[in-house]
């Protein structure tokens, strides 16, 4: 019922996209107006809250609770894992905003910023390292660590509800039908928006290397060609298709940069990273907690709400991956894996990609910010452009895009075949296709609706809903880790006594025969 329900659902915003993709933009364009408006404050808050949650888990005397038996070990070897999870969490965007996210802030500075100023320069970065650091990682790893405990620990079913049908209330055991038909929507178009833009990239780049025109045509081409190559990763299973996958992108990522790293301007890219960093940490509370209520500004919705609601809407799908894939950790390895060691590689990676970028713009006048004000999917390109091994690059970095497209693309087939079959850990082929197929009709038709423009409104409008659950799965975790060790500590107490008792008076200590 549930597939029936939300595969519905999804099919209808498809063919209404395809038929009438002004009416489709139209009604998205209201529905932002109103969340942004009136919501925005509650994705902040809602999301700061998630990352001093994490935080207390991990650093608490909880963080010791493993997700599983006592004798459980994980299935992936660290690489494995945080490959999987970065490549489905993270990888399209990283590679499509790690350019351009800079040089749109620097072009147009949050509110009080002059443009096109060092103070502008250092406000990119600064923004870039707080929208795909600690906070969008705590969504991920509450959402998914509240999934593993319950199924792990409870042996409750791989689905988003299970933690929200543990609340003692009758109404939040009714809303089970419900959390998973959310999920399932939720998931389906915030994937969709990160295979729309990298569809945009892939297109841009080919375009620089083989001349291919940039149009929707040529888009819609991309996602038809990688869908069938995800589909047929995604039938392979976990062990074999997603984690090789993954494992080849995080190591081609990690050469990319190290490239660029080393024909850029090394000085002032550590240069950059070491001054971001600190004021990202010096800045960290009013940037969680800053909204624009005395001027007349969108800055605030259309970055930091619009990237909240954006992971959001991946944290049932992510937070499902990262659980499937986490068996036997402790929950102090888990945060730490999930949140604080991808923040860290975000970090790098911006202040690479980003720093490079906007040293070039500042210190050698390359127009960068022109090219993505044109283009935002060219933003990577026209800076290979004009480096050593510029062709080459641009080459690997759509490979990159390519490959993590068919991750994201896999792992959201998985992810939605489990949450509409029930929690099966491996859903039958059919199911991971039918998904497969709705997911690229939801980008193609988002595309033709208005572009880039379309995924994020959709992405926004959809995560409203989805964010009351994360609240009712964020109580249900803490709820079920604290009763868990309090339990633990009732059996370790109980097992002293025990051991206390037998020492003091072993079997067969009575009175002499």
């Amino acid at each position: 019922m549930q597939l029936v329900v939300s595969a519905g659902f999804i099919l209808a915003v498809v063919l209404w996209g395809v038929i009438s993709p002004t009416t489709l933009g139209m009604v998205f364009d209201t529905a932002l107006a109103t969340v942004s408006r009136n919501f925005g404050w509650f994705y902040l808050w809602v999301v700061l809250g998630l990352v001093v949650l994490a935080l207390l888990l991990a650093f608490s005397r909880y963080g010791d609770l493993k997700l599983g038996g006592e004798d459980d070990e994980p299935e992936f070897s660290v690489g494995s894992w945080f490959a999987m999870l970065f490549a489905a969490g993270m990888g399209i965007g990283l590679v499509f905003w790690g350019v351009a996210e800079p040089m749109f802030h620097y072009a147009s500075p949050p509110p009080g910023i002059e443009a096109n100023t060092p103070e502008a320069a250092n406000a990119a970065m600064r923004y870039s390292f707080f929208h795909w650091g600690l906070h969008p990682w705590a969504v991920y790893s509450v959402v998914a660590l509240s999934i593993a405990f319950f199924q792990f620990r409870k042996g409750g079913p791989a689905l988003v509800s299970t933690a929200v049908l543990s609340l003692p209330w009758r109404f939040a055991r009714s809303l089970g039908p419900a959390v998973n038909v959310l999920a399932v929507i939720a998931t389906a178009f915030g994937v969709a928006a990160s295979l729309g833009m990298g569809a945009l990239q892939i297109n841009s780049g080919l375009n620089a290397m083989v001349g291919l025109p940039v149009s929707g045509v040529s888009q819609v081409g991309i996602i038809v060609v990688t869908t069938v190559l995800f589909l047929a990763s995604a039938v392979t299973g976990v062990t074999r298709g997603i984690k090789w996958l993954s494992r080849f992108n995080l190591m081609l990522a990690s050469l990319l940069a190290l490239v660029l790293f080393m024909l850029g301007p090394t000085v002032a890219i550590i240069d950059t990273f070491t001054t971001t960093l600190g004021s990202y940490l010096s800045e960290f509370v009013r940037m969680s907690l800053r909204m624009t209520p005395f001027r007349e500004s969108g800055w605030v919705s259309g970055w930091t709400v619009f990237y909240w609601a954006w992971w959001i809407s991946w944290s049932p799908f992510v937070g499902l991956f990262i659980a499937r894939v986490s068996r036997g950790r402790t929950i102090r390895q888990f945060i730490l894996g999930t949140v604080l060691a991808p923040t860290l590689a975000a970090f790098v990676w911006f202040s690479v990609f980003g720093g490079t970028a906007l040293n070039m713009q500042i210190m050698q006048g390359v127009p960068i910010a022109e090219a993505v004000n044109a283009d935002v999917s060219t933003a990577l390109f026209a800076m290979f452009d004009v480096l050593p091994l510029g062709v080459l690059m641009s080459a690997v970095a759509t490979v990159l895009v390519l490959v993590f497209f068919v991750t994201s693309g896999d792992s959201a087939t998985l992810v939605l075949g489990m949450m509409s079959t029930g929690g099966r850990p491996n859903p039958p082929a059919r199911v991971k296709i039918i998904w497969g197929v709705l997911v690229s009709g939801i980008a193609i038709s988002l595309l033709l609706a208005g572009g880039i423009k379309a995924v994020q409104t959709a992405t926004i409008v959809f995560a409203l809903p989805f964010t009351v659950v994360i609240l009712l799965m964020a109580l249900a975790l803490w709820r079920g880790v604290r009763a868990d060790w309090l339990e633990e500590q009732r059996r370790e107490k109980l097992l002293r006594r025990r051991v206390r008792e037998l020492i003091e008076h072993p079997p067969g200590d009575g009175p002499a025969s």
